[in-house]
């Protein structure tokens, strides 16, 4: 076997087989840096645009996209035009894992241009296939490469020099067909099995949301005697529950704060949780706190300290309603909204209830630049208040639920991370030649 391969010379490609070679990206192909934006002028053609995230979230480009309508010179026509079996290449963005990100162009649009943010690469010698090349920029270790060269603060860039000189791995044309068709269709059956997993997860998702809102709206007795609510959101409840405004039930609703950053005394050997709305991943409970900050900062009034059991409500943002609690005493920025709970009410049952408020809090919000529920406005949400000792059954019921849910979740998302690595790693073996792919097993059903 060993007699099969040599040496790339290139440390993260390692060996190749004796009849590739390893050769610089420029001296196969054009690579086209874009500078078209959307514009609409009157004496310019109008043209359709292939933008950015057109070419991030998607791996190919074809005609059922819905790309955005803009206007074009005859410069820029000829220019920046798409054709067939172009790689469109993501050239900078705020996030440098962001960049050399490629799509296969299998669009036959006429009047297709490459938009900003993007570079065409396009193959100018015969022997070398666009569709090899799309698969041997999806290997995450010849992006890395790129990544690496990447500068900037505040947005970062790949320069047109290091995507030139690019090394990349170089069989025959006619294996580069093969592997390309070979992944073209392998690819697609792991998408195919991850996209179901992912209906999946959402069903699951749907099934929890509504295990929480019967248990907390209609108790577990489903003989029980129900009566209006009169709250649209909550429904028909049992007749013996009461409707309270949140407030009622609790001894502090308050906002929390973010001690002075200057200050780096106040972030040094912290041991208090600080939450901010980054921390929420969709359980019942908080995590891993945004940072720990010391006991300075609040002896000098700069932190406020809500109990274990606290409810922690975001209420400003693009995550406003998401709920969670917390294990022992912690704090948390401005951006959420804090809840102790009083003796009328058992907190893990009101974390539980106030779930489903994550998708009504948003619709009900005020609009400024950003939705906003403030303190006030949390106070006056009206929730169900069971007696304590249903409250405490209800919320039995929902953890042993949740369990059983969130290990099928679980086992979903690991399948879907396995899909995922061995995609990956598929590409790899391909692409370098590891994996060696005859015409039989590229064709075959």
């Amino acid at each position: 076997m060993s007699n099969f391969f040599q040496d790339s010379k290139v440390e993260w490609l390692g060996n190749i087989p004796n009849h590739w070679f390893v050769t610089k990206l420029k001296n196969q192909c054009q690579i086209i840096p874009s500078n078209v934006d959307k514009k609409s002028h009157d004496n310019e053609i109008e043209v359709a645009l292939c933008n950015y995230v057109d070419v991030y979230y998607n791996d190919f480009i074809t005609d059922s996209l819905n790309f955005m309508i803009a206007t074009a010179n005859e410069h820029e026509l000829q220019k920046f035009q798409l054709i067939e079996e172009d790689v469109i290449l993501t050239k900078d963005s705020e996030d440098p894992y962001d960049i050399a990100v490629p799509a296969l162009v299998v669009s036959t649009q006429p009047k297709l241009l490459c938009g900003y943010h993007l570079s065409i690469i396009r193959s100018n010698n015969q022997n070398f296939n666009g569709s090899y090349l799309f698969w041997v920029l999806r290997d995450r270790s010849i992006a890395s490469q790129l990544h690496r060269q990447a500068t900037g603060i505040t947005r970062w860039a790949i320069a047109i020099k290091h995507v030139k000189n690019c090394s990349i791995p170089f069989p025959p044309i006619s294996e580069q067909k093969i592997i390309s068709a070979y992944l073209d269709k392998t690819c697609a059956a792991i998408d195919k099995a991850i996209e179901a997993k992912q209906k999946q997860l959402e069903i699951l998702d749907a099934l929890r949301k509504s295990i929480i809102h019967k248990a907390v709206t209609r108790g577990l007795d489903d003989s029980v005697e129900l009566k209006d609510s009169g709250v649209e959101w909550l429904g028909r409840i049992p007749k013996h529950w009461n409707c309270k405004h949140l407030k009622r039930v609790c001894s502090k609703i308050q906002t929390g704060n973010t001690p002075p950053t200057a200050n780096i005394e106040y972030y040094i050997d912290g041991t208090i949780p600080w939450y901010a709305p980054g921390c929420y991943d969709g359980g019942i409970y908080l995590q891993k706190p945004a940072k720990e900050i010391n006991e300075v900062a609040y002896f000098n009034n700069k932190l406020r300290m809500f109990p274990a059991n606290s409810i922690f409500i975001i209420g400003i943002g693009a995550t406003i309603g998401k709920v969670a609690m917390t294990r022992v005493e912690a704090s948390c920025n401005q951006q959420i909204i804090a809840l102790v709970c009083n003796s009328n009410v058992y907190a893990k049952y009101l974390a539980y209830h106030l779930k489903i408020f994550e998708t009504i809090i948003p619709r009900i919000a005020q609009f400024t630049t950003l939705p906003i529920m403030d303190q006030n406005k949390i106070g006056y949400l009206q929730i169900v208040v069971p007696p304590i000792k249903e409250q405490r059954k209800i919320t039995n019921f929902l953890d042993n639920k949740i369990v059983i849910n969130n290990r099928l979740e679980n086992n979903l998302v690991n399948q879907i991370s396995t899909l995922n690595q061995y995609r990956k790693s598929l590409i790899h073996e391909c692409v370098t030649g590891k994996r060696r792919i005859n015409e039989d097993l590229s064709s075959s059903k």
